[in-house]
C-alpha cells in the first residue's frame, strides 16, 4: 500500500544471464487479462534461474545457478529489486531451486547432489554462511545423467514440518527434518529406476503428491502422509499421447487450486499437458503448444485463472487463460524475456 493506493500485483521472472538473460525481471500483472508489463531488470546476480518470495512479500530470494553456487536476497518494495548484500555461497554447485522453511532458505544443488539450509535474519537478509549442507548419495541406470545424485528441487510439505527433496540422479525423493538449521534424513522413497524425477507438487488437500519425471515423459502419483512423513508411489501416467519423436524432457508442474487439474510442461516437444484427476489417478486430457521453445518452468497465477510458461530458448514468458471447467488452456499473450527460467508472483 502506497499513499492509500493499492499497487498493481507483480511477477518476478528469473533467467540465465550466461545465455543472454537480463537477470531478474519485474513485471506488473493485470489481474483481469493476465497481461505482464515489464517494469525493470536487475543483473546483480549471475544466472538467477529460480526465485522465491518471502511470506510477507518484501524479500525476493534467488539462486545463482553457477558452478560455485550461491543464493541472494533482494528487497522488492519498489519496482526495481535491490540487493540486500552479496550472494552467499551454498557449499554446493549448480543450485536449481530454492524455497523457505522455518526461518531458512533451502537450495537444491543439482551439480553436487546436495541440499543447503541458509538462515534468514529477522529483516529478511541472509546469514553469511549456510547452517547445514545435506549431501545425497546414490546413482541410477541412465548414463550419463544418473552417474551420481542430482538434487533438482526442495520444498516444504503442506504441513510445514518436512523438507522434501527430489533427486533426478538417484530416482528418489527424500524427506528430511530441519532441526536447528541442520537437515536430517527421515526417509527416502525410491521411484522407478531410470525415470529421473525432477519436480514434485502437492495436491491442495495435502494427501497426494505428483512427481514429474524428466527422463521418462511421465508423472508419478503418490500418497503423502504428513504425520508420518511418508511418500508412497502407486501410479504413473504418461504426459504425452504417444511415443515422442525426438527429445521429451518434462520440466514444470502446476496444480489447480481446486485440485481437479494438473499441468506439466515438456521441453523438446514444447507442449503443455492437461491432466485431470480421475479418482486418485491422473488422466491425460490433451496437450497444447507452449507458445515458444523449451518450456523450463510453469506457474499458476494465485487466482488460478492464468498459467504462465517460461520458454527458455525462445526467450519469452507466455500466458494462457485457464478454463475452470475443463482445465484447457487458451494462449492469451506473451512478453520477451531472454533465457527465461521461472516466474513467481508477489
Amino acid at each position: 500500500m502506497t499513499d492509500g493506493v493499492r499497487r498493481q500485483p507483480r511477477a518476478f521472472i528469473g533467467s540465465f544471464t550466461a545465455a543472454g538473460g537480463h537477470g531478474v525481471l519485474t513485471a506488473a500483472v493485470d489481474e483481469q487479462s493476465g497481461t505482464l508489463t515489464v517494469l525493470s531488470a536487475v543483473d546483480g546476480v549471475p544466472d538467477p534461474s529460480y526465485l522465491a518470495l518471502s511470506p510477507d512479500g518484501g524479500t525476493l530470494y534467488t539462486v545463482s545457478e553457477t558452478s560455485d553456487g550461491a543464493v541472494a536476497a533482494f528487497r522488492v518494495t519498489g519496482d526495481k529489486p535491490e540487493l540486500t548484500g552479496p550472494p552467499v555461497p551454498v557449499g554446493g554447485s549448480g543450485p536449481t531451486y530454492l524455497s523457505l522453511l522455518d526461518g531458512h532458505v533451502l537450495t537444491a544443488n543439482y551439480g553436487s547432489g546436495s541440499v543447503t539450509a541458509v538462515p534468514v535474519r529477522a529483516d529478511g537478509r541472509l546469514a553469511d554462511a549456510p547452517s547445514g549442507v545435506f549431501t545425497h548419495t546414490g546413482s541410477g541406470p541412465h548414463t550419463p545423467r544418473q552417474q551420481g545424485p542430482h538434487a533438482h528441487q526442495v520444498q516444504p510439505d503442506p504441513s510445514g514440518r518436512w523438507a522434501v527433496s527430489v533427486d533426478l540422479g538417484t530416482d528418489s525423493v527424500r524427506v528430511c527434518a530441519l532441526d536447528g538449521g541442520t537437515l536430517a534424513l527421515h526417509r527416502e522413497t525410491a521411484l522407478r529406476p531410470g525415470s529421473g524425477p525432477r519436480h514434485l507438487a502437492f495436491h491442495p488437500r495435502g494427501e497426494h503428491a505428483y512427481v514429474v519425471n524428466e527422463l521418462a515423459p511421465t508423472v508419478t502419483v503418490c500418497r503423502w502422509d504428513a504425520a508420518e512423513g511418508t511418500l508412497r508411489p502407486f501410479g504413473e501416467t504418461s504426459v504425452l499421447p504417444s511415443s515422442p519423436d525426438g527429445d521429451a524432457f518434462p520440466s514444470g508442474i502446476a496444480v489447480s487450486p481446486d485440485g481437479r487439474f494438473v499441468w506439466i510442461a515438456t521441453r523438446g516437444q514444447n507442449v503443455l499437458s492437461v491432466l485431470a484427476l480421475d479418482g486418485e489417478e491422473l488422466r491425460l486430457v490433451a496437450t497444447v503448444p507452449c507458445g515458444g521453445t523449451w518450456p523450463r518452468a510453469i506457474a499458476l497465477h494465485p487466482s488460478g485463472r492464468f498459467l504462465y510458461v517460461a520458454n527458455e530458448r525462445s526467450g519469452d514468458v507466455t500466458w494462457f487463460a485457464v478454463d475452470p471447467a475443463t482445465g484447457m488452456l487458451r494462449k492469451s499473450g506473451s512478453i520477451e524475456a531472454p533465457a527465461a527460467s521461472c516466474v513467481v508472483f508477489g
